[in-house]
């Protein structure tokens, strides 16, 4: 299955759970009435009261209760990725660390992302976690966060935690993540009666013994309700999650294409005492998220495969033999993960290929392949990483540094088009702010046209860091900057354009996603605009313009008689567009994705910048392109 696919995929889980959800719900309801009519009984007043009346205010108060909480749960989540992790006693990772053992999880973590194409999540360590775990949380890329145990961290090698890491970074291409956190809201609500349960048999009503003896049974019988909800809520969470992990441990393993990762993880997980349980009470919410079962519940309430079972879906033929080896190692010392690697020979990775590289790229390839990377792709990854020049690469995860650098980024190479951003961004920002970033514009010119996207992400993962008030302020300075002259180039305009929606998504989390519901035909202007400004963006002869805009067109608009036209308006032509375009339903984003790659390679070929203009456009519309796109050969 496509990124799409996948996606639609999770949307299907979601009305399969809202549909459980409300069957819970009956069944409490009607639970409940009983208990309410049998507690009249026992007090001697069912015969005075009437049935009728009684059963509705029961089930109106019932659902008022159930979905009051489930309504405030969902609302606490909305802080995102990060807010989770925090509630589960998880330390955030500072993005400047020398800690090894955290600089080799970030390190991780950051050749994922800029492999798959994705937005750098938030990172975090649960310290007090001595097991191996881990769990992905948020709305979507721009507020994700990826939380390891601090187990994982001590124990597993790099190998390992890549495939660790991949897993969860799937999840969240994928969206399981905003189900997970649907899912959580949700189940909340019908836990809530054992909650109210507790609070009764703790109250002593002084108006006299016989209200308080009543009151007591009712307590009791609430707290057994609420027990059937627990009940019905890890049936529910099992049922969502456990086939879930297998497709998850599949795409890790196709990212990767090394299963000894994961097999490795699995092995030390079986081989440590409790193996992936949680210490935190926090953990029966988020029991489904997890990377391993964190309970110790099997059969119909686990919420993930027994780990045999995933090694085996994995690694065909895999011995049982070798999986009681690594249950005998629990009383053993545990391993150290960063002498694992020690003892290892790391492979340096391939540099980056020179810029007038061409590579041959296939429309329907490449849309087959968004949101998915190959080892290619983490090798380039890699070798991005080890190419940004020092400087920079502290700049960016510096918190007072990284705001002039992505300014600087977006700063223009032509001087009268940069005297202007500069006039805005003094006008925003002051003159310190606005000589720092023509400092970094000056070193960033010259960099690899491959560098500048990640390193953009870098900052910009640092940046999130910052109030909400910072963040929402770069944000409309990225737009400035962007509006600021109409001769601003198309990468200059994405690049502003996406770091806006990310700043805007992780201000506000829970509204960054769209529902996609708009068909092609209801923006097929927007289609036009877009295909026709990518086109004149990369060929400076209109005739060559032409050509590649009739390339795209059959790919999304076949039966269209719209002709190639220079956009009037440069590419501020497209800002009311964006919105609209990532709202497309996902059989027309992929065609959409494809028009857009034959538009940028009418000739069935690109080079490096022209790459990183096409993943800059995809990044906005939610298609991430992985790194190295197709095997990339001298022209």
């Amino acid at each position: 299955m496509n990124l799409f696919e996948r996606q639609e995929a999770v949307r299907r889980r979601s009305r399969k759970l809202f549909l459980l959800f409300a069957l819970a719900v009956l069944g409490i309801v009607a639970a409940v009435n009983l208990v309410v009519l049998g507690a009249l009984a026992v007090l001697g007043e069912a015969p005075d009261v009437a049935t009728g009346p009684v059963i509705a205010m029961t089930t109106v108060a019932t659902l008022l209760l159930i979905g009051g909480a489930s309504l405030y749960r969902t609302m606490t989540l909305r802080k995102g990725g990060g807010a989770v992790a925090m509630a589960m006693g998880g330390t955030p990772v500072p993005v400047d660390t020398q800690d090894p053992g955290l600089r080799r999880l970030l390190n991780v973590v950051e050749e994922m992302a800029i492999a798959s194409g994705s937005a750098l999540p938030q990172v975090f360590v649960l310290e007090d976690e001595p097991r191996i775990n881990a769990f992905a949380a948020g709305f979507g890329g721009p507020d994700a966060a990826i939380a390891v145990t601090r187990g994982a961290l001590d124990r597993l090698n790099r190998q390992e935690l890549q495939g660790v890491v991949a897993h969860e970074i799937g999840h969240i291409l994928n969206a399981d993540i905003r189900l997970n956190l649907r899912l959580v809201g949700l189940l909340f609500g019908i836990t809530m009666l054992g909650v109210v349960g507790r609070f009764l048999v703790s109250t002593r009503n002084r108006s006299g013994d016989r209200e308080a003896g009543g009151l007591i049974p009712l307590g009791l019988a609430l707290m057994a309700l609420g027990a059937i909800g627990l009940w019905f809520a890890r049936l529910i969470k099992a049922g969502i999650s456990r086939q879930r992990e297998y497709l998850a441990d599949a795409s890790a393993l196709q990212y990767t294409r090394d299963p000894d990762g994961l097999v490795g993880a699995f092995l030390k997980i079986a081989g440590v005492p409790g193996q992936g349980r949680m210490l935190a009470p926090e953990a029966e919410e988020i029991s489904h998220m997890l990377f391993e079962d964190g309970l110790g519940f099997s059969g119909w309430m686990a919420t993930h495969p027994p780990l045999l079972d995933r090694i085996r879906a994995i690694r065909p033929g895999f011995k049982p033999e070798k999986f009681n080896e690594a249950l005998s190692r629990q009383q053993l010392a545990a391993p150290s993960g960063l002498d694992e690697d020690h003892a290892k020979a790391m492979v340096e990775p391939p540099p980056l290929p020179p810029e007038a590289t061409s590579i041959r790229v296939s429309p329907g390839a490449v849309a087959e392949g968004l949101g998915g990377w190959r080892p290619d792709d983490v090798q380039r990854a890699q070798a991005v990483i080890a190419a940004i020049p020092g400087v920079l690469d502290r700049a960016a995860r510096d918190r007072e540094e990284a705001m002039p650098l992505l300014f600087g980024l977006l700063f223009s190479a032509e001087p009268t088009v940069q005297k202007k951003q500069r006039f805005e961004l003094r006008a925003r920002m002051g003159e310190r702010m606005t000589g720092q970033s023509a400092d970094y514009a000056e070193r960033v010119h010259g960099l690899h046209a491959a560098l500048r996207l990640p390193l953009a992400m870098l900052a910009l993962a640092t940046l999130k860091r910052r109030s909400k008030t910072d963040v929402a302020a770069v944000a409309d300075v990225c737009t400035a900057l962007s509006h600021a002259d109409g001769r601003i180039t198309l990468l200059e305009y994405g690049l502003a354009q996406l770091l806006h929606a990310e700043l805007q998504a992780s201000a506000d989390p829970a509204t960054a996603w769209r529902q996609p519901r708009v068909k092609l035909a209801d923006v097929e202007a927007d289609v036009v605009q877009l295909l026709a400004v990518l086109a004149h963006a990369g060929h400076a002869q209109p005739a060559e313009a032409q050509r590649a805009f009739m390339a795209g067109m059959p790919h999304v608009l076949p039966q269209s008689s719209a002709r190639y036209a220079p956009p009037a308006q440069g590419v501020a032509v497209l800002d009311d567009a964006w919105p609209r375009l990532d709202a497309l339903l996902p059989k027309a984003k992929l065609m959409l994705v494809e028009a857009l790659v034959a538009t940028a390679a009418h000739d069935g070929r690109m080079t490096i910048p022209e790459a990183e203009l096409l993943r800059i456009v995809c990044a906005i519309l939610h298609a991430p392109l992985p790194a190295a796109l197709e095997p990339v050969r001298a022209a």
